[in-house]
């Protein structure tokens, strides 16, 4: 089982790349495009993640990001929630 703390580092980690990427989970929660499970689930893909600090620094040196890393193990689903305006 995973320790509170990295739930919660990956937590961040799930918000801040979909941020990054132009996606908002809450209104897409909100707007029955994604469950709170799928972003749980996503939450736990990531905790999975070999890179985090890697993740971390690409994060606080971008502004934005077109797409996420190759090596993001929520590619797909971000890349459903990505708003069409920004495809």
């Amino acid at each position: 089982m995973r320790s509170r703390e990295t739930l919660r580092r990956h937590a961040g980690l799930v918000d801040n790349m979909a941020t990054k990427i132009g996606v908002d989970l809450e209104a897409a929660a909100l707007g029955g495009e994604i469950s709170i499970d799928q972003i749980s689930e996503s939450v736990l893909r990531c905790s999975g993640c070999p890179n985090p600090d890697h993740c971390e620094s690409l994060m606080q040196r971008s502004e934005g990001l077109e797409k996420t890393p190759e090596y993001c193990r929520n590619s797909d689903l971000f890349a459903k929630l990505i708003p069409e305006a920004n495809k």
